[in-house]
């Protein structure tokens, strides 16, 4: 299994007291947005430039496995990596860890999506080098 310091990118989340369920553990659908908050910081990075003119990033998959439960109070740390490149399409993995232990791992394909036409856009050759450099096996 993985560990978090494998990720080329490492970010976390706050754990909020209304995160949590009736019985005291993170809410299953909190576990989308705290891995939303690790492909946010590489897709929509302004320091990057993978979006092409009027497109757009859209889910197409997500395969989530909870592996662990995540309790308040604290933070949940979130590695991301890249799998996968095509020509429209980015396969990224992640997982989540509270205390160094691994609760849920995640792959996600993401469309590049044109905001007016809403078809699939391709990854222009510098978004495809810039991805390239994060690769990782699954």
């Amino acid at each position: 299994m993985k560990q978090l310091e494998d990720f080329p990118f490492i970010s976390y989340d706050k754990i909020r007291y209304g995160d949590t369920d009736r019985q005291g553990h993170v809410n299953n659908a909190v576990f989308s947005s705290f891995l939303e908050t690790g492909r946010v910081e590489i897709l929509y990075n302004n320091s990057l430039t993978l979006l092409s003119q009027d497109a757009s990033f859209v889910i197409a998959s997500l395969k989530l496995d909870f592996l662990n439960e995540i309790n308040w109070f604290g933070q949940v740390d979130i590695g991301t990596g890249i799998l996968r490149i095509g020509n429209s399409s980015i396969v990224i993995i992640q997982m989540l860890y509270q205390h160094a232990i691994c609760v849920a791992s995640a792959e996600t394909v993401v469309v590049q999506v044109h905001n007016v036409k809403k078809a699939s856009v391709p990854l222009s050759e510098s978004a495809k080098e810039t991805l390239g450099r994060w690769l990782m096996l699954k």
